[in-house]
């Protein structure tokens, strides 16, 4: 029997240029379908800064606009702000939501922007060649630490979420992964709730999304999908970080 796949309505029909096991085509793919099932095809806006996810406009079927590197909230910002009745989310990397991006992403969660970050966490610097990034774990090898990380000289893994989550603006912070099906519906799951919570006009909401790296972190597929259950969520533990929609449906 021949298997019919189904592709989501507002997801082009490009191929991915992402490699083999990447999760950035998951997450495209999660997005698109939320936008059909959600009704936001003419509202929703995304901002996709430089990096692995830089031609995220030649996917996902809705109004796009680039941002500098790490300015992904502060855009986001302006557009909503000029554009309120819109959906506007970031889909950043840890190289840039983490990084160059931090103190654009802390502030606009501080001032309760009602947006939503969508940040893809594969612990690495994807796009420029392996370099270890802010959420590269102690003793994981990239191509700038050859010998692993070393902490004492490098500083500890950035834990962007739980650091956004205790500013007040900030609504509802979840950390999901698509390493197998069942994370996949969660992210889902996910990113619905942090679209929604835009939509009621609650404040700022982000999704962190563990994702596989398979060619800088030198594995094959599967072995970068265990990788995630047996050592990255040891360091970003998955689950709710923060949700107080009930109190702000409360006021």
């Amino acid at each position: 029997m021949k298997t019919i796949y189904s592709r989501p309505k507002f997801l082009k029909r490009k191929p991915f240029h992402y490699c083999p096991g990447c999760g950035h085509s998951i997450v495209h793919r999660i997005i698109a379908e939320l936008i059909d099932e959600m009704d936001l095809q003419d509202k929703a806006i995304g901002i996709p800064p430089p990096g692995c996810s830089v031609f995220a406009y030649d996917y996902l079927d809705v109004d796009m606009a680039e941002s500098a590197h790490g300015r992904g909230a502060a855009v986001a910002t302006g557009i909503k702000r000029a554009f309120p009745e819109a959906i506007v989310f970031t889909y950043q990397g840890d190289g840039d939501l983490a990084a160059i991006g931090t103190g654009e992403t802390i502030h606009a969660a501080n001032r309760g922007e009602n947006i939503t970050a969508i940040f893809i966490n594969n612990a690495v610097y994807g796009m420029t060649g392996g370099q270890m990034a802010p959420t590269t774990l102690g003793n994981q090898k990239t191509t700038t630490t050859p010998y692993g990380r070393d902490v004492k000289l490098e500083g500890y893994p950035i834990k962007m979420s739980e650091m956004v989550a205790l500013v007040k603006g900030a609504i509802y912070i979840e950390r999901t992964a698509v390493n197998s099906p069942a994370n996949i519906r969660k992210t889902k799951k996910a990113i619905r709730k942090a679209f929604q919570v835009q939509i009621d006009g609650l404040g700022f909401s982000l999704v962190e999304i563990l994702s596989p790296c398979p060619t800088n972190w030198k594995m094959s597929p599967l072995e970068s999908w265990q990788w995630i259950d047996e050592e990255m969520t040891k360091e970003f533990p998955l689950g709710v970080i923060k949700d107080i929609t009930g109190e702000k449906d409360a006021d």
